[in-house]
């Protein structure tokens, strides 16, 4: 029984003298949610459709759910995914579209209503494709990718177009299914949800993997910082110089002191404005997101 969804070794694909992907390297455990980084064109969606067999790689290997991706038909039935949006016929109704797919698929339609009422569109089960927003078409595509009732689910940018309550539930569906056993490898732009919602990523930036580990781990990496306004502004250099005597660097920006150091470390910092006679109107330990992670490690190619 394998233990991965997911395991990649050199992954590459080449376009003539262009490498769309290099050598990728990552492993996504089961039952996780995983979430798929980088600016546009470093490779995301290239990355997916190689292994979901619908492009072939120039190079390397990798595994989906224990069987190789130049064998797609031993695993793909176990496989759901949205990929560069979903498409679906006009005229149809939602729950005409689903059951269309799912007998193509050979998938119990007898699920369709339950997986509607799954992704919020339960009462627009009837109504017409062509009427759906840009949000409801999204939900209609996850759905669709839910019928085989996948072990692997693998989304591109499956919260696009959705309201903030929207992608709330999105989020909350993806996290119920990786609870439920169904491992997730999602792609997104919205870096304060692949936050919330993985438990590892994979970070790609012109076609190489930079990151393949714990959201947490990266987000370690960064050396967090405290936040600390004077009172009195003339103080701002003087809490500064007592940082930097302390043995951590900081700078002024924007008016309030940055001192590179632990969470912990800012009640002795308050102890120091204290004795040195300097009031403080602030002090925020604050730890860096991941969108500021990923803007530092990807450089400007958003």
């Amino acid at each position: 029984m394998p233990t991965l969804a997911i395991s990649v070794k050199d992954l590459s694909k080449k376009y003539g003298e262009r490498m769309a992907v290099s050598h990728a390297n990552f492993e996504v455990p089961l039952g996780t949610v995983c979430g798929f980084v980088g600016p546009n064109g470093s490779g995301k969606t290239t990355t997916m459709r190689m292994l979901l067999g619908l492009i072939s790689p120039t190079g390397g290997s990798g595994t989906i759910l224990g069987e190789p991706i130049n064998h797609p038909e031993r695993y793909l039935s176990r496989v759901g995914a949205m990929i560069e949006g979903p498409a679906f016929y006009p005229a149809l109704s939602g729950a005409e579209n689903l059951r269309v797919l799912a007998t193509l698929g050979g998938f119990d339609t007898d699920q369709i209503q339950a997986l509607l009422d799954r992704v919020g569109l339960g009462d627009r089960a009837n109504s017409k494709y062509k009427t759906y927003s840009l949000g409801m078409k999204q939900r209609l595509g996850i759905a669709a990718a839910l019928l085989p009732n996948p072990q692997l689910l693998m989304l591109d940018e499956p919260t696009n177009g959705l309201d903030p309550a929207g992608i709330q539930e999105i989020r909350e569906l993806l996290k119920t299914l990786a609870t439920e056993g169904t491992t997730v490898f999602i792609s997104s732009h919205l870096l304060s949800e692949i936050e919330m919602i993985s438990d590892s990523l994979v970070m790609l930036r012109k076609g190489k993997v930079i990151f393949a580990g714990k959201t947490q781990d990266l987000l370690m990496r960064q050396q967090p910082v405290i936040i600390a306004k004077c009172a009195d502004p003339q103080d701002t250099l003087k809490l500064l110089s007592l940082g930097q005597g302390a043995g951590h660097d900081g700078s002024v920006i924007d008016g309030a002191v940055h001192i590179l150091a632990s969470a912990e470390w800012a009640a002795t910092l308050n102890k120091l404005a204290f004795d040195a006679g300097i009031t403080l109107s602030q002090l925020s330990p604050v730890l860096p997101s991941l969108e500021e992670t990923f803007f530092e490690m990807t450089g400007d190619d958003e």
